[in-house]
């Protein structure tokens, strides 16, 4: 028997019951494993991170602040976006980001010393 698996049926019915009928559709669960996905690349995090230090900002200071290109720094802003933790609006020739609440609240359990940057 695997050291991780119980060696009798031990169920606590009521409780086990209980917690299974509070169970997120797999819709939901699905969701929630994009948003945190999107964030498992140490670059789209750090973007994310940057992202909680102000209200928005444009792809230029995103590549300039996290040391990459442009076109890597948009790819990944795109990724954030898919995802619904980041939103985009154009202002002039500018491309301007800024964090969803979600992608604030996410950004802020994943990396504890940006939620003093979080706004």
């Amino acid at each position: 028997m695997a050291a991780d698996q119980c060696e009798v049926l031990c169920l606590d019915l009521e409780l086990a019951e209980r917690l299974r009928s509070s169970q997120l559709s797999n819709e939901l669960l699905r969701a929630g494993a994009n948003q945190a996905q999107a964030l498992g690349d140490p670059t789209r995090l750090g973007v994310a991170v940057a992202l909680a230090g102000a209200e928005e900002l444009c792809v230029c200071d995103l590549a300039w602040i996290v040391g990459r290109a442009q076109n890597l720094v948009s790819h990944h802003l795109r990724a954030l976006r898919d995802a619904g933790l980041a939103v985009s609006r154009r202002d002039g020739k500018m491309a301007l980001y800024a964090l969803t609440p979600e992608g604030r609240a996410l950004v802020a359990s994943l990396v504890p010393t940006a939620a003093g940057a979080i706004r």
